[in-house]
């Protein structure tokens, strides 16, 4: 993003992108941001981003009643079950909403996160430079611990799609056909341009 800041004049949505995020999450991301909201993050439902054949990390939302984001609860090794899924054992709540990195931010944030970096260059790169990451989501949180920074979460019930295993290619590759069989997509992306 700090790459981009000089040619950054409008909010903007940042993903990962190696991820299908689907329609909904960046619909609610883009009416927030152009409606005059600051910063926001889409909140998947947990049960549509977890992989059938393993565990997965993600990031379990904690938010207030207006659905302002106070904590993002890293959460390890979550797996489907019987019932829904769980933890080492324990169940945890399939519509718990969690982050996927999609977040919707604007230019200001870019001065802040440009005297983040500076730090992070600082104290952390030292120690480690070959394996250092300045990772959005834990700046993010900190400036939400530090109360510096309110986001809005925005529930979406799209599927997230990732490829944490080898297995889960050829359910990746089957629902992205799907998508193409119900017209949710041309298979030009690009031929009504």
């Amino acid at each position: 993003m700090l790459a981009a800041k000089k040619a950054i004049k409008t909010p903007f949505i940042v993903i990962n992108a190696d991820d299908y995020y689907g329609k909904e999450g960046f619909k609610a991301v883009h009416d927030y941001l152009v409606n005059g909201g600051k910063s926001c993050m889409a909140g998947f439902v947990l049960k549509n981003t977890l992989s059938d054949n393993g565990g997965v990390t993600r990031g379990i939302c904690k938010m207030d009643e207006q659905n302002n984001l106070t904590e993002v609860v890293e959460t390890k090794n979550i797996v489907k079950s019987k019932d829904g899924a769980e933890v080492d054992g324990k169940v945890i709540d399939v519509n718990s909403l969690v982050s996927m990195n999609m977040w919707g931010l604007t230019p200001d944030f870019l001065d802040v996160l440009e005297e983040g970096f500076k730090e992070f260059f600082e104290k952390e790169v030292p120690g480690n430079p070959l394996k250092a990451e300045y990772l959005i989501p834990i700046f993010i949180g900190e400036l939400l611990e530090q109360g510096k920074m309110s986001v809005k979460v925005l529930k979406t019930n799209d599927t997230w799609y990732g490829m944490t295993y080898h297995e889960d290619v050829a359910a990746v590759k089957d629902s992205f056909k799907k998508m193409l069989a119900d017209g949710m997509y041309k298979a030009d992306l690009f031929s009504d341009l």
